[in-house]
């Protein structure tokens, strides 16, 4: 605990002054004093505040202090006087536990309905994030506001993923009076059903008409039963309910949704929004299962009356069905805020190029990849070797100056998120980071402040921290922060000894545990390389690793040698493919395989394989796993690299090539 020992003897003697600008005298040493706070941390997890109380008084004028009395006050928050939660936001003025407790607070006061307090304390949160905070501000104000808030609290709400109190009011007062419109509510609604979230359905439906929550529940259960026999009904709201029953048949059986949407009573009685909106979901439910009819689902409908979820499928399916017309006009009817993500902007721009029948349509494709070239990521990579540029690395900035190092030394923020990593509170410690990174000065760090940051990160090997405080920068690129490598030596002589590129193994090491040697998953995985118990001993056991034992994983050379011996025997299972490797590597080898399509399916090239990867977390790692691995190749061998002749091209397995399916 070296680090947590000086960053308390500098607290003590007065350089940060405390969060509430007095030095103060420890209670106890540094050893008793990260006692104290781990137990503090359990009790705050376990609900118990009699001891957070009774322990609070030894952590006085301990750098993290204010994470103490945060989780004591926060425990008690819904009994606490106002007059002891101003005291705290005061003490604590300035730091992430004071406006981490005003968001609680504001939260609790709008459920409440106490409007006179939550618009005094309102304007002084900073954080601005919380979209629950939001509503109630704009619930809260509703009167004495004379701009419309009406889209603003839609946005919101249609963007709130589970049902809430916040929102939900905001919006039914809206409802109420006559600034928002019913079809928001169907919208909600009609989310709830496609997104498996019961209660978001009958909260929505529910502000409506009280009775139609039971309608809903009852269409969620069993929409086949609340459309057999259903009259052919001109009523709005009948038709509504209807296409709620569609989607969530869609959800449950696309196939049996596609049959039943299709039929003469509904194609008469519901609009072409509405029908547009199933055929959505059952093409977006049929993309999922990889459906060569996918596409062909899509079109029964119109783009412009499809949500962005919807149009991103229907893009994915025409790249896996070679269709660049159907890619061109999904990215077309996107919102201005999808549409400018790099992935589309990418495909579009291939699209153009494919399909494009005017020389403006191919200056188009020529603009929109120079929009996005560069060295951020997969698609910028793509899109640099498209324009025929090589991959070739920036200059890194000037070096940090001693002030700029220092003043990132000094940020009591930073101090006290170091040290409760240091003290084993990660997860604490980087919302401290991420807050302070964030809020400086109210308009986040500049571009040098983030570096030293990252750099400071760096320094005590928080790597996580100083490869997402440096990805944040703007115009500087400092790719020895963004891609560092530590074990190299251990890296190195392993990857040389069984073959594999080294730049592949960081590339992976960085997207699975951002190199923080004691990281475990929700799942189980461990260490660096983030492998599974039972992986582990399978592998240890297939490299001749006879003497291991559980508890190694969490050893870095160990995890490294066990890890990057399952991703070889990986690697060669799929004939040297990096992207179907690292998508067996992060979903196991049997859904790759399965995703590859059997015999007869197309081969197409690997971006758009990875592309359609059904799960949104390895679609994503299997990206940044190859762009990770091609800016490595570049630093490693000091060379121009190819990330396209990484990805390759994918098709159905060769029925000839030996299959392990011992692999697991």
């Amino acid at each position: 605990m070296q680090l947590l020992t000086i960053l308390t003897s500098i607290a003590l003697i007065g350089t940060l002054c405390g969060a509430s600008g007095t030095a103060q005298a420890a209670a106890s040493t540094p050893g008793t004093a990260d006692t104290v706070f781990l137990e503090m941390n359990q009790a705050y997890k376990n609900g118990q505040s009699k001891r957070l109380s009774e322990l609070l008084p030894q952590t006085r004028g301990h750098l993290l202090e204010p994470w103490a009395a945060y989780w004591e006050l926060r425990a008690r928050l819904e009994t606490a006087s106002p007059q002891e939660i101003t005291a705290f936001l005061k003490r604590y003025q300035g730091t992430y536990q004071e406006d981490r407790l005003r968001n609680d607070w504001l939260l609790l006061l709008g459920q409440n309905r106490d409007w006179n307090t939550f618009m005094v304390e309102h304007p002084s949160y900073r954080m601005g994030d919380d979209r629950s905070v939001r509503c109630y501000a704009l619930l809260a104000d509703f009167n004495g506001r004379q701009q419309e808030v009406a889209a603003q609290i839609e946005t919101l709400w249609l963007a709130q993923p589970n049902a809430d109190d916040a929102c939900a009011a905001a919006a039914d007062q809206q409802l109420k009076a006559g600034k928002l419109k019913a079809h928001s509510a169907w919208v909600r609604a009609r989310l709830g059903m496609e997104n498996d979230r019961q209660r978001v359905a009958t909260q929505a439906l529910g502000l409506l008409n009280a009775d139609w929550a039971d309608t809903a529940s009852a269409i969620y259960a069993k929409p086949e039963q609340f459309l057999a026999g259903r009259v052919l009904a001109l009523r709005p709201r009948t038709k509504e309910l209807v296409t709620l029953a569609l989607i969530r048949l869609a959800v449950v059986n696309p196939e049996a949704a596609a049959i039943e949407v299709d039929k003469l009573r509904w194609k008469t009685q519901l609009t072409q929004e509405e029908r547009s909106w199933v055929w959505g979901v059952i093409g977006k439910r049929s993309a999922l299962r990889l459906s060569s009819g996918a596409l062909a689902y899509f079109m029964n409908g119109q783009d412009q009356f499809m949500h962005d979820d919807h149009l991103a499928w229907k893009a994915r399916a025409a790249l896996r069905a070679g269709n660049w017309e159907q890619v061109a006009s999904a990215t077309a009817a996107m919102s201005e805020s999808q549409g400018k993500d790099s992935t589309w902007v990418y495909w579009r721009a291939r699209a153009l190029m494919a399909a494009g029948k005017t020389e403006a349509d191919r200056a188009e494709a020529t603009r929109l990849l120079q929009d996005i070239a560069g060295v951020r990521g997969f698609y910028e990579l793509l899109a640099q070797e498209e324009l025929g540029l090589p991959i070739i690395l920036p200059t890194n900035p000037e070096p940090l100056t001693a002030s700029e190092k220092n003043a990132a030394r000094t940020n009591p923020g930073l101090q006290r998120a170091l040290a409760a990593i240091e003290l084993g509170l990660r997860s604490e410690g980087v919302r401290e980071w991420n807050y302070t990174t964030n809020l400086h000065q109210n308009g986040g760090m500049a571009d040098r402040e983030l570096l030293a940051a990252a750099d400071l990160a760096c320094q005590h090997e928080v790597w996580d921290r100083c490869i997402n405080t440096s990805e944040r920068t703007r115009s500087l690129v400092d790719l020895t922060q963004r891609f560092p490598m530590p074990h190299k030596q251990a890296v190195l002589a392993r990857t040389r000894d069984i073959g594999l590129d080294p730049a592949y193994v960081y590339g992976l090491i960085r997207q699975e545990s951002r190199f923080v040697t004691d990281a475990r998953s929700g799942v189980g995985a461990s260490g660096l390389m983030q492998v599974m118990p039972a992986t582990a001993s399978w592998t240890a056991k297939k490299i001749g690793m006879t003497d291991f034992k559980a508890y190694q994983i969490t050893e870095s050379k160990t995890n490294i040698a066990i890890g990057t011996g399952y991703l070889k025997l990986v690697l060669d299972d799929f004939a040297g493919s990096m992207p179907m490797a690292a998508a067996a590597y992060n979903a196991g080898p049997g859904r790759p395989r399965a995703w590859r399509g059997q015999s007869g399916a197309p081969v197409m090239e690997a971006a758009a394989w990875a592309e359609n990867i059904p799960f949104n977390e390895t679609r994503d790692y299997v990206k940044k796993v190859l762009a990770n691995t091609t800016i490595y190749a570049a630093m490693i061998s000091g060379k121009t690299q190819s990330l396209k002749a990484r990805l390759g091209m994918i098709g159905p397995r060769n029925d000839a090539a030996p299959l392990n399916r011992d692999i697991p």
